[in-house]
């Protein structure tokens, strides 16, 4: 997804703000529904978002970046590609600009967070504690202009003293920001102190490049109109709306803000179609239910344990199965496409045994898995113990592992959703062609164990592997804990 080199504009606009665990793509994709010009996502840290591999998912037509324990931190689309600004906490100008280069074709802005007093965000001098450090704050901004296309931005939180506060943006301003957003309030007040409405009037009377209010919604946004009347008491450019969007998004809407049952079902749709985690769609529609929470749908939704079970406590029960029933379809279209397609490496597996078998963990007792099995029997042989080598493919994200033994490798033709999966059934592939136990239930060991015949080697020699098969590779040895468990080697 790359985008043209149109500037983000700044003013007169009304803009989602970031929000912790509310402003992930479904919420933003609602904003945008019901007015809102420009979106921010959730604050993201720089150093998460480094560990983080780009990911284009044709299955949901986004852009994933994906953790190495595969959880997606940062999904966008097409949707929302030209009105969408990243937001990252950090204190290094180095590591944000890393972050820019990984982000910035996906995204139409860049904004630093220096404005968020919790702890989560100022540890490691990150959010408001930036606000201590002009120096660290100049060189953090001048870096990221210098460095990316995209129109780079900061949110801040009021100083003490006017002055001081006034200092701070005109040395902001000089960096080349495009915008800055202002808190109204000091890094120690809460929601429930009154915002500074005549120091971002003062900001804005004071700075050239557009500024942008924020922190209105406990005393002065309750309808579309006040977002209004907001921006003139503060003379400030735009309006950015937080909690009061995070109540209820059609706050945005001109035509005054629509019934909550309905904006919620909305927000579930696109939770479900962008395979929101359903543990974030839950939290989001507590905040949206607030004092209903105690009402029988409110109830409802606490009990719900998972996606479908959110979808039917509004009545989306159908609308879920038809969709999860699209979104399959689409999978199983993908795979059927050539390696070459979508994307998959072409790979030499000459000389590997293949199986088509599945890890059932039912089918096994408790602390027991082929793994171990495996592990256990290659030491009484006095083999190398095994090594997983473990591929993701990036159509749909799955998990295809080969395990070496005495340069023999093994793995299942059938794809799991997670390494620990895929590992498994490598293993059962193993033991299964070499008519070994795999730890079942109700398994007998069978009376005609087939010899290990391995490879022959150089006496004199150390145990060697074959090449690596090319792709995303995780190699993991595993040892054995004293309750029976397994567990990464130090340092895995």
């Amino acid at each position: 997804m790359i985008l043209n080199n149109l500037s983000l504009c700044y003013q007169n606009k009304l803009i989602l703000a970031p929000m912790v665990r509310v402003g992930t793509l479904p919420m933003r994709l609602l904003a945008l529904d019901y007015g809102a010009d420009i979106v921010y996502c959730e604050e993201l840290i720089d150093l998460k978002m480094l560990q983080c591999k780009r990911v284009v998912n044709e299955v949901l037509s986004t852009v994933d970046f994906v953790a190495p324990d595969d959880r997606v931190v940062f999904r966008t689309c097409a949707k929302e590609q030209n009105r969408v600004v990243f937001q990252m906490g950090t204190s290094d100008a180095e590591r944000a600009l890393a972050v820019v280069r990984l982000v910035e074709n996906d995204v139409a802005g860049i904004d630093v967070n220096m404005g968020c007093p919790k702890e989560y965000s100022t540890k490691g001098g990150m959010g408001a504690a930036l606000l201590s450090d002009p120096d660290k704050i100049e060189k953090i901004l001048g870096t990221l202009v210098r460095g990316t296309r995209r129109p780079v931005t900061c949110k801040i939180r009021i100083l003490p003293s006017l002055e001081d506060t006034l200092s701070l943006v005109k040395r902001i301003e000089r960096t080349g920001v495009a915008a800055i957003a202002v808190h109204g309030r000091k890094h120690e007040e809460r929601p429930q102190h009154p915002v500074h409405c005549e120091v971002i009037k003062a900001i804005a009377g004071t700075l050239s490049i557009p500024v942008i209010a924020n922190g209105g919604s406990h005393d002065h946004i309750q309808q579309h109109l006040d977002i209004e009347n907001f921006r003139q008491a503060t003379g400030a450019s735009s309006v950015m709306v937080a909690r009061a969007a995070m109540w209820n998004p059609s706050i945005f809407l001109k035509d005054g803000l629509r019934p909550l049952e309905e904006v919620m079902q909305k927000y579930i749709r696109y939770a479900v179609q962008y395979d929101n985690h359903y543990t974030n769609t839950k939290y989001c529609l507590c905040q949206m239910l607030r004092e209903q929470l105690e009402s029988p749908q409110g109830r409802l939704l606490h009990a719900a344990q998972s996606s479908q079970e959110i979808c039917e406590a509004f009545g989306l029960g159908t609308f879920y199965k038809e969709t999860t029933q699209e979104i399959d379809a689409r999978r199983v279209e993908l795979l059927a496409k050539t390696p070459e397609e979508v994307g998959e490496p072409a790979e030499d597996t000459s000389g590997v045994i293949k199986m088509a078998v599945k890890f059932d963990r039912r089918a096994y007792p408790p602390q027991i898995t082929p793994k171990m099995c495996l592990l256990e029997w290659c030491r009484r042989e006095k083999l190398a113990q095994p090594v997983y080598e473990t591929v993701q493919r990036p159509v749909d994200r799955l998990f295809c592992s080969v395990v070496t033994i005495a340069e023999q490798k093994y793995q299942s033709t059938l794809w799991d959703k997670s390494k620990k999966l895929a590992e498994q059934t490598a293993a059962i592939v193993c033991l299964r062609s070499q008519g070994l136990p795999e730890g079942q239930l109700g398994e007998e060991s069978p009376s005609h164990k087939r010899k290990w015949e391995a490879p022959a080697q150089d006496p004199g020699g150390p145990r060697t592997q074959k090449p690596v098969p090319p792709g995303e590779l995780c190699k993991k040895p595993f040892s054995t804990l004293d309750n029976g468990e397994e567990s990464p080697l130090e340092g895995w």
